[in-house]
């Protein structure tokens, strides 16, 4: 009983935003909600034709994260109690990317896909970290909230010296303070939407190692040809309920001479992702969510199904599943968004790259699709989908 009241609290935080249940506790005080943007920065913010009546929006507006009709109640129920196997039954495999990392890949790309959103991918001598989370737990909380299947591959203290960290948006699974308080000692640049620095500031990031970007804007990295380009999405933000998208999202564009990456972060299907192909494409690797989905929410998260709708509509190039085997943060079960999208995924039509945590792979060089996730016990599959059409239509 006690397991189950604790996961109708994780499934409340969940839910609502992420805020902490009073007697819980909160990570180093209030300091794990992060802090607004004030002064000049919030002076640009206001600036942005994405920015209205105070807050952000989509392209294509999204009044409320839940579609009309989705009931909270249920969800919440269904989180609690639902009898879905929407954590492994045992531990993930993984592999210890750190000899690798000693070697430059043969082609000039390489990404280790080390958990949920994070990936370090190397390109052309330059390192990138996307969307950082070692925490334990995705929330301000060290009691509640969702908590992480296991560690991550290789501790922060493993990798190797990092050029650039790129944050997508503010949400607790994507930005995390014990990370980015391990990350400061470094000196790694932070590229993120507009808004996001402030949070950095407020646990210790100095203000010349943060570029803040608005959409279809671009920065280098200095002294090199690295290129970051904040492209749009279809979310929102707020780590706290009731803040309704204080910061920008953005999906990422990382680009040198010879390569070219995209980074969905989290995001729905939107037509965006036509105009992003023709300013950038082709892609050489594109890392996509699809995992966390629900029709409840299938406006502002991809799934499988609209995971390859969205990557037809990039142009395709490689294809890296990212936002799923970390945390449970829906409804479905652990392993199905990889298992429905193994089966819609068309052969010789999609580059789909399956590695297991923490192994380096080349998508120029890809090696076979390998269910790895089968070797852990596959969990009872929930009807997937259809696939969504190219046009953009959830």
């Amino acid at each position: 009983m006690k397991s189950r009241r604790f996961r109708a609290a994780s499934a409340v935080m969940l839910l609502v935003g992420g805020s902490a249940v009073a007697g819980f506790g909160l990570t180093s005080g209030l300091l794990g909600f992060g802090r607004g943007a004030s002064g000049d920065r919030l002076a640009r913010m206001q600036r942005s034709p994405h920015w209205t009546e105070g807050h952000f929006e989509n392209t294509d507006p999204v009044k409320n994260p839940m579609k009309p009709g989705a009931s909270w109640s249920g969800l919440v129920r269904e989180y609690a109690f639902g009898d879905a196997q929407r954590t492994p039954p045992a531990t993930l495999p993984v592999v210890d990317p750190v000899p690798k990392w000693t070697e430059r890949p043969s082609t000039g790309l390489r990404a280790t896909w080390l958990g949920h959103s994070s990936v370090l991918v190397e390109l052309d001598g330059h390192r990138v970290l996307t969307d950082p989370v070692w925490g334990e737990r995705a929330s301000p909380s060290p009691y509640i909230g969702p908590r992480r299947f296991q560690p991550a591959p290789v501790p922060l203290s493993a990798l190797p010296p990092v050029d650039a960290v790129v944050i997508s948006h503010d949400h607790y699974d994507h930005l995390d303070l014990p990370t980015i308080q391990a990350l400061v000692p470094g000196k790694a640049r932070f590229f993120v939407p507009l808004g996001v620095g402030a949070h950095l500031e407020a646990w210790g990031v100095q203000p010349e190692r943060i570029v803040e970007l608005d959409w279809w804007e671009t920065a280098e990295l200095p002294g090199t040809a690295l290129r970051f380009t904040a492209t749009p999405a279809r979310h929102f933000s707020g780590r706290i309920p009731g803040d309704r998208n204080p910061t920008l999202w953005a999906s990422w564009v990382v680009a040198t001479e010879h390569h070219r990456v995209f980074f969905s972060g989290d995001t729905g299907l939107t037509p965006e992702f036509l105009a992003i192909r023709e300013r950038f494409g082709p892609f050489n690797l594109v890392m996509l969510e699809v995992g966390a989905w629900n029709p409840a929410w299938g406006d502002i998260h991809l799934g499988p199904s609209n995971a390859l709708a969205a990557h037809e509509m990039l142009g395709g190039g490689p294809l890296l599943p990212i936002h799923w085997g970390t945390f449970n943060l829906a409804l479905h079960a652990w392993d199905e968004p990889l298992e429905t999208l193994t089966r819609l995924a068309a052969p010789g039509r999609v580059t789909l790259l399956t590695p297991r945590l923490g192994m380096p792979v080349e998508p120029l060089a890809p090696p076979p699709v390998d269910p790895w996730w089968r070797e852990v016990g596959t969990a009872v599959q929930a009807p997937s989908p259809a696939p969504a059409t190219a046009q953009g239509q959830p």
